[in-house]
């Protein structure tokens, strides 16, 4: 069986290589370690050295030699959107005061369907639309995807506080 043993961001991988793709929900792209079936039925392990999310449009590199694609699927989603960009800042603080998973954009909030979820939001004033769409949540602050945390290019973990210049932490 093939194992996929790493993985390349996109546009950091050569995509035109790619031999396939693998088409995965959201909780199923959080992996370290599992059998999966490519899109054209084709068994492969997926073999990393540590769990990470694959973002659509990722590289995995197969051992032997070849590469896939990581394609995110669709899932059923509510689409959340407002007035005003304050009222979407007030509705994106309901939301994570519930400590839902959600996609923030400009214009618009993307998170899992929830009917009562739902129904707060209109209480709030918002539109909500269901929606089929691939969902790709904000990661969190200490999580390694966010400007300032995470990971150095070298693997060498990292946060706000390694840096050099002096401020004031005390306010």
């Amino acid at each position: 069986m093939r194992r996929a043993t790493r993985c390349e961001k996109a546009g950091h991988w050569p995509a035109r290589e790619a031999g396939g793709s693998v088409t995965l929900a959201f909780d199923d792209r959080h992996r370290r370690r599992i059998r999966l079936k490519s899109d054209d039925g084709a068994d492969f392990l997926l073999d990393l050295a540590e769990a990470r999310v694959l973002e659509e449009g990722d590289g995995l590199a197969l051992d032997d030699g070849g590469w896939l694609t990581v394609r995110a699927a669709p899932e059923a989603l509510m689409e959340v959107m407002a007035h005003s960009p304050e009222q979407l800042a007030r509705l994106a603080w309901h939301i994570g005061n519930r400590h839902l998973q959600a996609r923030i954009e400009r214009t618009r909030i993307l998170i899992r369907e929830d009917a009562v979820i739902g129904d707060m939001l209109v209480g709030l004033g918002a539109h909500v639309h269901r929606v089929m769409a691939p969902f790709s949540p904000e990661g969190g602050a200490y999580d390694g995807n966010m400007p300032g945390y995470g990971h150095d290019p070298d693997g060498k973990p990292h946060s706000h506080h390694d840096h050099e210049h002096p401020h004031g932490h005390d306010s």
